[in-house]
């Protein structure tokens, strides 16, 4: 009695071991996506490099995913799960290493965070503090920095703890749900795969949440006094606690791999199965050649399964509907992660809406909605009991719902930025065609300015300038993140009424017109979410219908691994690449190599961002098309073969049946009835 109740209290708690794995994954995933604007800032890295970087993932998992798959089964499961969590939460907890080796962040290079002193003081205006600012771009300055600064190499640790996360999570999800299919009652599996899949969405929930707070956070807090820092949460400079995003759920992956390593190698089977387990090694050991041979025969059979792997996997490949069917998937989900990965930047160059509000709206607002269109997709088709060619027709139209409301987006854009030297002369009063070596204006061309400076000041007359030199102001007064630059000779040329020639710190908010453009944003995100995930039970269900039985397992790998590489890995990258083209001021290290984007054009950063998006998913529509054109033709010659076939078979059945002469009538009436 004690045993038996001891069995399902243990499959209870892999159960509960494997739900906190589930989260400390999706929490995992969820603080990398909304980290990747402060890593690219804090690093001094471009936008192709960081989408590099989050690809690390895809590429650890990749490496173990044929081992996994491979020996898991025949290994002790539970311990190989304890241990990917572990060396997931070693990836985290390496992620967030770089911050306490790098020195302090560095916004400006007109600040130096090591000084006590004022570091509002630093600013230099036109014809004013020259002889600080030469001073500080002195050749033994320089090399200084340089040597300093050669850390933003220590980005690479961020890429190998990435990728130390791709390879721990693994074997959390085959081999989890194997173990669980082998004590779960029949029919229950999938239950419990649907409880599993909705307690994982906790762990975004805390993500999106310590992501938005830690964002808030500025990245030395606790090594620095804040309130020298000049910058705020709306700078295009600022970096949030990142690494805190990191360290907790690294640590919250550790913690969960605990009790894996406290759970038996297999679940605990039926007693019958038992005792034809232990029964085998008594047969083998009463007879020595019976082991020999089986020695012979496994070789044998590693020889078959070769063969068979190479005509299995020639099978789908040669599969015209499943390689239509990858293709189309691999445009939509690459349209799907290049999206979200630069979700955040979009948001706050179109916006001007910091990160941490985007957590909050894009995160735990659309989560719910999202997870509501996975059970009702799965709902419909079984309520419906679609067949394949539904299945694709019903993956279409959630396909085609998505990309309707995804190009509303084109209606709901920003003006672009007014930018003095950038969008348009420095006198603010004509829009120049290129961002390129602007002129300088009559109003600062004395002023002796570095151009190469990103110190955005906001004139009162709302246009922003690259630093209160180039804006021509000549004094300023208070401290810290309150300080006003007066008598700017570049606003005087704008013609204000009230001669109030002034600017202050930071970039020029958005107009109250395009913030109210933004929660429309945000409602449309949660109908295109909803419609994307409606049809996300389709792709699962589409794919295992049009390949043979036997071959499910082998085309839903090879989908898995085309997906990570030419979606997880490469999206990412050409997306940054595409957006690195929009930038209009990079910044530059002492050393005068090029760093992070400061500021895009946000009017072809739209166009870049929401275009490429677009390509994809209407060229995967395309696809949908052929699939579906296909699927008809083919269960269409399949039903007409099966007519034929039947209709021989009855004229054979009726020829026979008259020339047998043992025919008995009632029978016969019998079975012409029934016929």
């Amino acid at each position: 009695m004690e045993r038996s109740s001891s069995v399902p209290q243990i499959n209870k708690m892999f159960l509960a071991a494997l739900a906190l794995s589930f989260i400390a994954k999706a929490l995992g995933a969820v603080v990398m996506k909304s980290s990747i604007i402060h890593i690219e800032r804090r690093f001094e890295i471009s936008s192709s490099l960081v989408g590099f970087i989050d690809g690390s993932f895809e590429i650890g998992n990749l490496l173990v995913i044929v081992f996994v798959s491979y020996f898991g089964s025949k290994l002790h499961r539970p311990k190989l799960i304890g241990i990917g969590c572990f060396i997931m939460g070693i990836g985290g907890v390496l992620t967030a290493l770089p911050h306490f080796f790098m020195g302090y962040y560095r916004y400006s290079k007109e600040i130096n965070i090591d000084s006590s002193e004022n570091s509002t003081s630093t600013l230099s205006t036109c014809l004013s503090n020259q002889i600080v600012s030469h001073n500080r771009t002195s050749p033994e300055i320089v090399g200084k920095g340089c040597v300093k600064e050669s850390g933003s190499y220590m980005w690479m640790y961020v890429f190998m703890g990435n990728m130390l996360r791709g390879i721990g999570e693994t074997p959390i999800v085959p081999l989890g749900l194997s173990y669980m299919d082998d004590f779960a009652k029949e029919g229950y599996s999938s239950l419990y795969l649907g409880i599993l899949n909705a307690i994982a969405m906790i762990g975004p929930i805390i993500g999106f949440t310590l992501g938005s707070l830690f964002s808030k956070m500025y990245v030395d807090i606790g090594s620095v006094d804040l309130s020298t820092v000049r910058i705020t949460p709306n700078d295009s400079r600022w970096v949030g606690a990142w690494w805190l995003n990191f360290l907790v759920s690294g640590l919250f992956s550790i913690i969960s791999s605990i009790p894996f390593f406290f759970l038996p190698q297999t679940p605990n089977k039926p007693q019958k199965e038992r005792k034809a387990s232990l029964s085998l090694p008594v047969l083998e050991t009463n007879d020595g050649k019976s082991q020999t041979a089986n020695l012979t025969s496994r070789g044998k059979n590693i020889t078959k399964n070769v063969t068979g792997f190479f005509r299995s996997f020639k099978s789908i490949l040669t599969n015209p509907l499943y390689v239509v069917f990858v293709l189309l998937t691999v445009l939509q989900i690459s349209s799907y992660i290049g999206g979200f990965t630069y979700v955040f930047k979009y948001v706050e160059q179109e916006y001007g809406q910091p990160s941490s509000k985007t957590n909050v709206l894009l995160g735990i607002v659309t989560l719910p909605i999202f997870a509501s269109g996975m059970f009702l997709g799965g709902y419909i088709i079984k309520k419906f009991k679609l067949n394949p060619i539904g299945i694709a027709k019903f993956s279409f139209f959630t396909a085609v719902m998505s990309l309707f409301f995804y190009l509303l987006y084109f209606f709901i854009l920003c003006e672009n930025k007014s930018v003095a030297g950038l969008t348009m002369t420095y006198d603010g009063n004509n829009p120049v065609t290129s961002h390129r070596d602007v002129p300088l204006s009559y109003c600062n061309s004395d002023c002796n300015c570095d151009e190469s400076q990103w110190e955005p000041v906001c004139g009162n007359n709302g246009i922003t300038y690259i630093s209160p030199c180039l804006a021509g102001c000549k004094s300023s007064s208070g401290n810290k993140k309150s300080i006003v630059f007066h008598n700017c000779s570049c606003l005087e040329v704008t013609g204000l009424q009230n001669r109030n020639y002034s600017a202050h710190l930071g970039e020029c908010p958005r107009s109250d017109a395009c913030i109210t453009k933004f929660y429309f944003f945000v409602a449309i995100q949660v109908l295109n979410l909803f419609f994307s995930a409606l049809g996300g039970t389709s792709y699962f269900m589409l794919m295992v219908k049009i390949v043979q039985p036997e071959l499910k397992s082998l085309a839903l790998g090879f989908h898995s691994m085309v997906i990570r590489a030419l979606g997880g890995i490469l999206a990412p990258i050409y997306f940054g690449a595409l957006i690195d083209t929009t930038c209009m001021k990079w910044s530059s290290n002492s050393c005068g190599t090029r760093g992070s984007c400061r500021i895009y054009n946000s009017t072809l950063f739209s166009k870049v961002y929401l275009g490429l998006s677009s390509v994809l998913r209407v060229s995967s529509l395309v696809l949908y098309i052929i699939l579906i054109y296909a699927m008809k033709k083919k269960f269409q010659e399949k039903d007409t073969n099966a007519s034929e076939n039947g209709s021989v078979m009855d004229e054979a059945n009726l020829e026979s049946l008259n020339n047998n002469k043992h025919f008995v009538p009632s029978a016969g009436a019998d079975s012409e009835t029934h016929y």
